[in-house]
């Protein structure tokens, strides 16, 4: 089994302008220069968080999910993160996890914010997304899905090995944000990644960013803070293996089925 680099882009977003989002995060990605295996962008990256789907919404077959092919192609790497997709007159927050070869996978969002009403816009999705990619186990997963740890647990029958959220996490919840997304790590025995945007969109939220790695232990790994920018870090793969050799907390949890 090899170590897994990752690369997470912390950014603003231009509110309603995929465009503009494209070529920013696209310059952004042309500075990478160490080689990297998964580059992870925030929720909506297109849009910022958005209950506007009728007039934002693009298809399987629109110019951010092509772009994210060619992302991929370009840097050998897979690039996920969520955009504001319309399939047989439904909206889906979707999680897209574009490969190098072209081939895509899609997740979307389960649990929805009904602070924001994004229940009475957006359709939940039903079934995690569990991705192999060169010898690594991910689990991909959007935003609020953090709140709900049945959801987002370590099963051995679905094992993996990092555990992502892409989102759009205000600052007013940042303490949830930081506290959960270590709990996660920590309960899970494994990698966890939260890639959060930095800013304020127009409906004035703000955005304090906190994206973070940490390893299974919960410890940190990477921590941005408000910073713009991307940020890389190789995942030791004998180092996972090796705690989770000696801390068998995983076989000890309870049996449960989860259902959509």
């Amino acid at each position: 089994m090899s170590d897994l680099t990752v690369s997470f882009v912390q950014t603003a977003l231009h509110w309603h302008d995929a465009a503009a989002n494209r070529t920013t995060i696209g310059q952004q990605l042309a500075s990478l220069s160490p080689p990297t295996d998964l580059i992870v962008l925030p929720e909506m990256f297109t849009t910022g968080f958005s209950m506007e789907a009728a007039g934002q919404a693009e298809t399987m077959a629109g110019p951010s999910v092509a772009w994210l092919r060619e992302q991929a192609a370009v840097h050998n790497a897979v690039v996920t993160g969520s955009v504001i997709i319309e399939e047989n007159g439904a909206y889906f927050n979707r999680l897209l996890w574009a490969r190098p070869d072209g081939s895509l996978s899609h997740y979307d969002k389960r649990h929805l914010f009904t602070l924001a009403g994004e229940q009475h816009t957006y359709t939940p999705g039903q079934v995690r997304l569990l991705e192999e990619w060169r010898g690594w186990r991910i689990c991909p997963l959007v935003c609020y899905d953090l709140r709900f740890p049945v959801w987002s647990r370590n099963q051995p029958t679905e094992p993996y090995d990092l555990l992502l959220y892409v989102a759009n996490w205000p600052a007013v919840r940042r303490t949830a944000w930081t506290t959960l997304l270590r709990a996660r790590a920590i309960e899970n025995v494994a990698c966890a990644l939260g890639v959060n945007r930095i800013g304020q969109d127009a409906l004035g939220h703000d955005y304090s960013g906190d994206s973070a790695l940490l390893d299974a232990k919960g410890n940190y790994l990477v921590e941005a803070h408000s910073d713009a920018g991307i940020f890389t870090h190789t995942l030791r793969r004998d180092e996972l293996d090796e705690f989770r050799t000696r801390f068998t907390a995983l076989s000890d949890g309870d049996a449960f089925e989860l259902r959509g």
